[in-house]
């Protein structure tokens, strides 16, 4: 389980359910979190789950829990405590993660906290995961998330899988999230593992 708080970023990439029941996932198991959300992740919160402000997100999560576990930061304010190094995170997540985010961080350019919060997590040598959902992906697109990868990163696309016979798309939902909380450690029961094919 995470001593120090998990970043989690939410940009404008297609896949608010994602982030959504990772948010969820995070409060639930009592990791502290930092979130931060750009202004293209919170029309995408609006667009595709219908979460038109902070106050609607705190009651989806459940106000208790979000008050005990999240701290949120504006995304225009790169004097945060994610901007520093010097604030121990157990690491960052951005989910989903935008291309324009990611050539952002492929290239250093920190115009935003978000942007800066991935940057100082590469530089501190902390786990930088990114899950984005783009496709079909250009080769500008290959070759930026090839570079984070490089710099240290770990790319988690948002692409579920079936041998689960999953019945709904919160069963493909949970499959990418369980996926994110076991690369931060995060014990949990959130979707089926594999256990091999029966002899």
């Amino acid at each position: 389980m995470p001593r120090h708080p998990v970043v989690l970023a939410i940009t404008g990439a297609s896949g608010a359910p994602y982030a959504v029941r990772l948010l969820e996932a995070l409060v639930q198991h009592a990791v502290p979190t930092w979130l931060i959300v750009s202004s293209h992740g919170w029309r995408l919160l609006r667009t595709e789950s219908g979460l038109q402000d902070l106050d609607a997100l705190r009651v989806w999560v459940g106000p208790e829990r979000f008050d005990a576990h999240v701290t949120v930061f504006d995304d225009g304010d790169r004097g945060a405590a994610p901007a520093s190094g010097s604030a121990r995170t157990s690491g960052m997540i951005v989910c989903p993660c935008s291309m324009g985010t990611v050539s952002a961080i492929a290239h250093g350019t920190s115009r935003s906290l978000v942007e800066r919060a991935a940057d100082v997590t590469l530089k501190e040598r902390r786990r930088l995961l990114l899950v984005p959902r783009e496709t079909p992906l250009s080769l500008v697109h290959l070759e930026n998330l090839t570079a984070v990868t490089r710099a240290g990163a770990i790319v988690l696309p948002a692409a579920p899988g079936f041998y689960h016979q999953p019945q709904s798309v919160a069963e493909l939902v949970d499959f990418v999230v369980a996926r994110i909380l076991d690369q931060f450690d995060v014990e949990h029961t959130i979707g089926q593992r594999w256990g091999g094919e029966p002899a």
